[in-house]
């Protein structure tokens, strides 16, 4: 109970955390956002579930006074980018993100320094200072619309993940300048182990996010979005899925399709539960119930940095609506 000690008083929680959570999200006139990679129990109290293209959508449609958001701190931040006149609070603040602190905006603008006259994508998982230096936004779900909305021959650079950009450069045939940064859950799938694994359950197919290492990715019968994961599987005859990214997404899928076998790719440490992101799993119920009932800790920007990082989110919203 030391996290929440310092969030709140741990002694006045109540015995029934769920409907004092629905209680309190009624009196505080507040949405609840959470991401697929959240505990099951949050993602069964959310009012929208989704991946990050999904839920900056949603954000982007709120009418409630108060957005909770379940989920990492950049995501939060796109959360009060799009809605500045709204309090964004969050269970836990420093839930972070491997990628967006693996790309500090004062390296990065060295970086583009290096490369003059490139556009910059940039992937959502970054801070709003990243993506105040970027020409336009993009999500594993639409990064190959986005890249490809630049005329041909334009220079490129992509950021932070160099796994999703290399997938994406060779999806749409466009050379790109990426930045070395890396996703800690979907970097840590063995490329060895899904081999073994695939012998032991010929008859699975291997679901894969392109945040993963182009070796596992090779191996994989689909590769896309969470949402593309989740739809996938759904829609998959096979009796056994092999999935490589955040085990959170299991909950939606087996809530739609309870007599598939899920199975989790292997990560080349059988010890640990390396794959489960402990970012998003720093949010609990407790947390989540405590800052409904305190609206903190809340999450602000400054104004003329939300309005540099709103012009590329704006963009990529406009470009992911066109047909």
């Amino acid at each position: 109970m030391a996290e929440l000690t310092q969030l709140g008083k741990p002694d006045a929680l109540p015995d029934d955390l769920e409907a004092a959570i629905a209680d309190l999200k009624r009196e505080r006139n507040a949405v609840i956002l959470a991401h697929y990679y959240q505990d099951s129990e949050i993602q069964d109290l959310a009012d929208f579930i989704g991946d990050s293209l999904q839920l900056a959508q949603a954000a982007q449609k709120v009418d409630k006074d108060v957005i909770v958001f379940c989920g990492v701190h950049f995501m939060a931040e796109t959360a009060k980018i799009l809605n500045p006149s709204r309090k964004v609070v969050v269970p836990d603040l420093t839930a972070g993100c491997s990628l967006a602190d693996g790309c500090p905006p004062e390296l990065f603008q060295r970086f583009l320094d290096k490369h003059p006259g490139h556009k910059v994508i940039s992937y959502i998982n970054c801070s709003a200072a990243v993506k105040a230096m970027s020409d336009l936004i993009c999500t594993s779900a639409n990064a190959k619309k986005m890249v490809a909305s630049f005329p041909e021959g334009t220079p490129i650079i992509f950021a932070p993940d160099r796994h999703l950009g290399r997938w994406v450069s060779e999806q749409t045939g466009r050379p790109m300048v990426l930045w070395p940064g890396s996703c800690q859950v979907h970097e840590l799938f063995s490329a060895k182990e899904l081999a073994k694994l695939k012998v032991q359950h010929p008859e699975a197919e291997v679901l894969a996010h392109p945040e993963c290492d182009e070796a596992v990715l090779m191996q994989a019968d689909f590769v896309g979005s969470t949402t593309g994961i989740i739809k996938r599987a759904t829609e998959s005859k096979a009796p056994t899925l092999i999935i490589a990214t955040e085990p959170g997404v299991f909950h939606q899928i087996q809530k739609q399709v309870p007599g598939k076998l899920l199975l989790q790719a292997p990560g080349q440490d059988e010890s640990c539960a390396c794959n489960t992101c402990p970012h998003m799993r720093k949010n609990t119920l407790e947390k989540l119930y405590l800052c409904l009932r305190d609206l903190t800790p809340e999450l602000t920007l400054d104004e003329a940095l939300r309005l540099r990082a709103l012009q590329p989110i704006q963009k990529m919203l406009e470009l992911s609506a066109a047909p």
